[in-house]
């Protein structure tokens, strides 16, 4: 009977409720970061900055606020992943789970699949760097030294 080095057991409820976790700290966080650019160019906020693919874009400023609002979004969700996830290696998993339930939320808003090539682009950007930072963020502590000897030296 050997035991495994972080043994994982399958747990539904867990995995669901770090789902939902996850979700929550995606839309709070891209609500705040949005609140804030659009306080920075007195704009009024709506849905549409967060589900709608028209939002996104090079041409305006606002559409280039907005992207930066979604960039800065998978930075604070890599931390999500580093503080709640706590696995490196199931950080691309959770990553992409978060990203495709906005997608599907996308296409129910819109009626139908993103066709802005300016939406898959940040998406996929916001994919990379939510995965690759929050990646290294948990690999980071899952390497930390353990410190092996705790007690007092004994003169042999």
């Amino acid at each position: 009977m050997a035991t495994h080095f972080r043994s994982y057991i399958w747990d539904p409820v867990l995995i669901v409720s770090q789902i939902v976790l996850m979700q929550c700290i995606y839309y709070s966080f891209l609500g705040l970061w949005l609140a804030g650019v659009d306080s920075l160019v007195q704009s009024s906020r709506s849905l549409d900055q967060i589900f709608s693919y028209q939002a996104l874009g090079f041409a305006t400023v606002q559409g280039r606020l907005s992207m930066m609002a979604f960039i800065l979004n998978s930075l604070t969700c890599a931390l999500g992943l580093w503080f709640f996830i706590r696995r490196g290696k199931q950080c691309l998993d959770f990553t992409v789970t978060v990203h495709f339930f906005h997608m599907i939320g996308c296409w129910i808003y819109n009626a139908h699949l993103p066709a802005a090539l300016s939406w898959w682009l940040v998406n996929i950007a916001c994919m990379a760097l939510m995965a690759v930072i929050g990646e290294y963020l948990c690999m980071r502590t899952e390497l930390r030294a353990i410190p092996v000897n705790t007690g007092p030296k004994s003169n042999l």
